[in-house]
């Protein structure tokens, strides 16, 4: 049985294996908080057009590069820098002005005001604050006057969350995905973009419900999600894994929820 990103990982692997490429190994393919259905609902709000140059930050595994090239963009590009993700996007680009380049979100490498449409999901909420405003810079600096930035990430709330729960959440999120979880409330994502010059077109908020059955059929259909079950239960530090996982977004769910935001850059002055 095949995976995404190669064979089925030895078990001190999976134990050391950041979460999202865990889930990839194990053969699920929408890894974004809100799932498809909030992934679709943010690129309607992007209004990708034939007219628009595109540039996704770090696709992954290209589920949403798929849907970002039936809208048939004048260019796309993705700026990803782990190989193995660029290698899996780089077979979805086939038009002559489709293109995968290395780089970070903070540093394209890029031209100013090459880009009407910037987007990037579950990414930031990853980052430490600093990288946060360097990334969102990034996408203001690429972006032409009104263009569009979108994000898809994970969302505290209420914005009046006390402390000690936000640090909780954080804590046991980067205990169990292995990777630093740093979300922010919806008043300081929004605060974030503005930090930026940028002016909210839209929010759309959604349950943290990546790793329930249900969600998980949604967004991978039922033959890849029976696959996806299968792989995990053959794989016993995998299944812990999840299942710790899921517990740990069950324990906070009243406190986590995915948010998609877009964004208009605003004309200089």
């Amino acid at each position: 049985m095949s995976h995404p990103l190669g064979a089925v990982p030895r078990i001190e692997t999976v134990a050391k294996m950041p979460g999202h490429w865990l889930l990839a190994k194990m053969g699920k393919r929408v890894l974004r908080p809100g799932g498809r259905e909030l992934t679709e609902r943010l690129l309607r709000e992007l209004q990708i057009e034939p007219i628009d140059d595109v540039v996704e930050f770090a696709p992954g595994l290209g589920e949403t590069t798929r849907l970002t090239l039936t809208r048939r963009p004048a260019t796309y590009t993705a700026v990803e820098r782990d190989q193995a993700a660029a290698s899996e996007v780089s077979r979805l680009l086939t038009g002559p002005h489709q293109r995968c380049v290395p780089g970070t979100a903070e540093q394209t490498g890029l031209g100013s005001e090459s880009a009407t449409v910037v987007y990037g999901e579950a990414m930031l909420s990853m980052q430490p604050p600093s990288a946060k405003a360097k990334i969102v810079n990034e996408a203001a600096r690429l972006l032409r006057a009104d263009g569009r930035y979108g994000i898809h990430e994970l969302c505290l709330q209420p914005d009046d969350v006390p402390g000690e729960i936000r640090h909780a959440i954080a804590a046991d999120l980067s205990d169990e995905i292995h990777v630093g979880v740093r979300p922010l409330t919806l008043a300081e994502w929004r605060a974030l973009l503005e930090s930026a010059g940028f002016v909210i077109s839209n929010v759309d908020l959604a349950p943290m419900h990546l790793l329930e059955p249900l969600r998980v059929i949604r967004d991978e259909g039922l033959p890849r999600a029976l696959r996806f079950a299968f792989n995990v239960a053959r794989t016993p530090a995998a299944r812990r894994r999840v299942l710790t996982m899921r517990c740990v977004f069950r324990k906070y769910r009243r406190h986590l929820a995915a948010v998609a935001i877009v964004a208009i850059k605003t004309k200089e002055d």
